[in-house]
């Protein structure tokens, strides 16, 4: 049985890209979760209600999200915190970032879900606290 070049190659990728990104599914959920909640390299501070609105964020009973903070990077770069950042409390999966990074916090103004309305955010530069689990955040942790 001759087995053909190409066969042995997409093989090799596949195996390289299940080690990659090979985390449990439900890792993988939550992850997903966090980059919609926070991530918002591009988020400035006017866009706080429309950006919230439209990745559907609301708090875990279905209301409005009183608070929700994007943070102005790349995953990559977030998901840097998780290996380069200190472990806070020895017997929890907190990790806070090496580096400060730019933030846009968005607090509500008013509205029953989903028609929430938000102040404009505010903008600074912390460093952050993130929940990892595995290597990869799954929640960020308000100081």
């Amino acid at each position: 049985m001759e087995i053909h070049r190409s066969t042995v190659i997409l093989l090799l990728l596949l195996s390289v890209s299940s080690f990659t990104h090979g985390q449990p599914a439900d890792v993988m959920r939550r992850y997903q979760k966090f980059l919609t909640q926070h991530q918002g390299p591009y988020v400035n501070v006017e866009m706080c209600t429309d950006e919230i609105s439209d990745r559907n964020i609301g708090s875990e009973t279905g209301e409005c999200k009183p608070v929700n903070t994007f943070i102005q990077a790349q995953d990559h770069q977030i998901k840097a915190v998780c290996s380069g950042g200190t472990r806070l409390y020895n017997d929890r999966n907190l990790f806070e970032s090496a580096t400060p990074y730019s933030v846009v916090t968005c607090r509500l103004k008013s509205g029953q879900w989903p028609n929430c309305e938000y102040y404009r955010g505010r903008l600074s530069t912390r460093y952050i606290v993130l929940a990892c689990d595995q290597g990869w955040p799954v929640h960020y942790q308000s100081m």
